[in-house]
């Protein structure tokens, strides 16, 4: 299990979100939206601080991670979050 970001969709998070070297993002399972994992359930982000991480990634000099108790989402796979640039958009794919 672990979490991979593509640079262009960690250059796009830094530029959006205004995130410099040395920040970190938490991915987090919320209630609602179009997530394929589990039925009314999905993933968000957020400019955080890591207390207990689970998996993580550095990419652009950002922390990309999720916390222990959101790692039942994943069921034991791995999250990809990838930039699609036709559409201008994050794509997360549990795989």
């Amino acid at each position: 299990m672990k979490i991979r970001v593509e640079q262009p969709a960690a250059r796009w998070y830094k530029t959006e979100m205004g995130l410099s070297d040395g920040d970190s993002v938490r991915v987090y399972v919320r209630l609602g939206g179009c997530g394929s994992v589990h039925p009314g359930l999905s993933l968000g982000v957020i400019k955080d601080t890591p207390m207990r991480v689970g998996v993580s990634e550095v990419v652009e000099g950002v922390t990309f991670y999720m916390e222990e108790d959101n790692l039942w989402y994943l069921d034991g796979k791995s999250l990809r979050i990838s930039f699609d640039e036709r559409y201008e958009e994050i794509k997360m794919t549990v795989e």
